[in-house]
């Protein structure tokens, strides 16, 4: 059962400057810049910092009033950055504490990225179960959406995610080789925290957005072996690509989801 459109973006904003050509009196081109608002940009120089590490996710970024110096603008400039940073779930905001880079073992970042919810009762984590990890040549199409070479390396990860040690979803996670080196099955299991939570503490890259795609589906002999299900009971397939900073494809994920008692849920605005 599915309860929103087939979509979930969360998105990182574009370059500060856009620069249209018009044609000036001789008919040749004249390339005359269109400004983004201050706040904008201000909010553009911030991601820079983000994304070079300047701070560390889960640290305590500078005050509005410390960054309005820094930036030479208002405070009010500042703040507008840092509310649009905010409700795109890359700082999060602590009251009498300050602004904090958001980090993947925040709960309320985890589930921006597990849309899969039971009929009743509350959300919970999933436990996982590792199938396979190994590395490979990419496949075609994930080198494709990756943005690599062909040819280049992968890791491969495949596992189930079990709630109330039930199978619900079966996933095919790749990932690039260059960025995930050292990345081992004895690793992914002996971790205990989010998988994303992984990746931002060990490799460095933290996931900010994600674009999914969503299909009914039939279960295949691999879902009725790993999910315990009937062959051709309906399912949701999922593709997900995520996003680091900058817009970089870090992961392809397809998952197949058993809703028999859950649902996918999202919140469109």
């Amino acid at each position: 059962m599915v309860k929103s459109q087939a979509m979930s973006q969360i998105a990182v904003p574009p370059v500060v400057f856009n620069l249209p050509a018009s044609a000036g009196a001789t008919g040749t081109p004249v390339v005359s810049p269109t400004f983004s608002p201050l706040y904008q940009q201000i909010k553009a120089l911030i991601l820079q910092s983000l994304q070079s590490g300047e701070w560390k996710p889960g640290e305590l970024i500078p005050s509005e009033v410390e960054l309005a110096y820094r930036f030479k603008v208002s405070q009010g400039t500042v703040r507008k950055a840092i509310d649009e940073l905010s409700a795109e779930n890359l700082v999060m905001r602590r009251q009498g504490k300050g602004t904090f880079v958001a980090t993947h073992h925040e709960a309320r970042v985890q589930f921006r990225f597990l849309r899969l919810m039971p009929d009743s009762g509350e959300a919970q984590q999933p436990e996982n179960q590792i199938l396979e990890v190994k590395r490979m040549r990419g496949p075609a199409d994930v080198t494709r959406l990756l943005d690599i070479k062909a040819g280049d390396s992968v890791v491969y990860i495949r596992r189930v995610q079990r709630f109330d040690n039930v199978p619900i979803i079966l996933e095919e996670i790749w990932l690039p080789g260059v960025i995930f080196k050292g990345l081992t099955a004895e690793r992914l299991v002996e971790y205990k925290g989010p998988m994303y939570g992984l990746f931002e503490a060990e490799f460095g890259t933290q996931m900010i957005r994600a674009s999914e795609k969503l299909h009914a589906v039939a279960a295949d002999e691999a879902a009725v072996a790993t999910l315990g299900v009937e062959l051709g009971v309906p399912l949701l397939s999922v593709d997900r690509v995520s996003y680091t900073y900058g817009d970089k494809p870090v992961e392809v994920r397809r998952a197949l989801y058993l809703t028999a008692h859950h649902h996918y849920h999202n919140e469109l605005s």
